[in-house]
């Protein structure tokens, strides 16, 4: 597993799990990485202030860890809490527009998978017209951001919420065979 420099707070449990049955309950914060958009639980050093929504630094480096005393494991999207899965989408679109070359990549560089499906036909809500309309616009020159893309292509509205939606398809692993954004 790559190591996650930065993630962002889904939701703090000040009380740890209620399904943990221990005397010592240990506070926790869900989180998401920010590069490899991996679903963590966090253990928060004792005293931190910990803010749903905040970006918190989690690697290596002991120091830089202001809030974070350690990263306790890779949580599965059925491990969310429901504060954490109705804050995911809006966190996923902050970090998409972060890192908006990084996605724009996707729609400038991807390719068929084979002779009847696109890469592109995979983002949700993407049809084929769509799709064709993508790649006349990027022949003639690549995107150069979110707002270019949709200028040109009229058909298409809000990218950033069809690749957060489609990082939470493959967090929720309903596609095994291809996954677009999330690291494995």
């Amino acid at each position: 597993m790559a190591l996650e420099e930065y993630a962002y707070i889904l939701d703090y449990l000040p009380q740890g799990r209620s399904e943990d049955k221990s005397y010592h309950k240990t506070p926790l914060a869900l989180a998401v990485g920010e590069s490899e958009l991996k679903l963590l639980e966090l253990i928060p050093k004792p005293n931190a202030l910990i803010v749903v929504g905040e970006r918190v630094y989690i690697g290596k480096n002991p120091e830089k860890r202001d809030k974070i005393l350690s990263v306790r494991r890779r949580i599965s999207y059925s491990d969310l809490t429901s504060a954490g899965v109705n804050e995911l989408p809006f966190t996923l679109e902050l970090i998409i527009n972060q890192k908006e070359q990084l996605f724009l990549k996707f729609f400038n560089e991807s390719q068929p998978i084979n002779t009847r499906k696109h890469t592109l036909e995979l983002l949700p809500g993407l049809g084929n017209k769509t799709m064709w309309n993508i790649l006349e616009e990027r022949k003639k020159e690549p995107f150069k951001s979110f707002e270019d893309l949709t200028e040109r292509v009229k058909t298409l509205h809000n990218p950033q919420k069809m690749i957060a939606s489609r990082i939470i398809e493959e967090l929720q692993e309903r596609y095994e065979k291809y996954k677009l954004f999330v690291a494995k």
